[in-house]
C-alpha cells in the first residue's frame, strides 16, 4: 500500500517514473513508491509534464492541481495532488 500524506497544500505521494515507455500507465509498487511508466523521454522536462497530465487525466482533476512537489530532476518524485484527500485519490487510482 502506497502512503499518502495529507497536508495543507494538499495531498502528496511518491512515485518513480520509467521514461521512454511503451505506454503511459502505472506499473505496480515499489516499497512505498507507485512505479509509472510514460511514452514521454526525459529531456527538457518532456516526462514531467507528461506525468503532470497522466496524474491529472487518471484522477479526473485540473492540470494545475497537480504539481511535483520534489524530484523535478530525479526518477523519484513526490507528486502533490490539491482538492483530493487520500481516500479519494485511493480510490480514484482503484489500489
Amino acid at each position: 500500500m502506497i502512503p499518502f500524506y495529507n497536508g495543507p497544500t494538499g495531498t502528496s505521494f511518491a512515485v518513480k517514473i520509467h521514461p521512454r515507455a511503451r505506454k503511459d500507465a502505472i506499473t505496480g509498487e515499489l516499497g512505498d513508491t507507485l512505479k509509472v511508466s510514460l511514452t514521454a523521454p526525459p529531456v527538457e522536462g518532456r516526462a514531467n509534464d507528461a506525468c503532470i497530465e497522466f496524474f491529472a487525466n487518471l484522477l479526473k482533476v485540473q492540470r494545475s492541481f497537480v504539481t511535483i512537489a520534489s524530484g523535478q530532476s530525479s526518477h523519484r518524485k513526490v507528486i502533490r495532488v490539491a482538492g483530493l484527500s487520500a481516500e479519494e485519490i485511493t480510490k480514484r487510482l482503484r489500489m
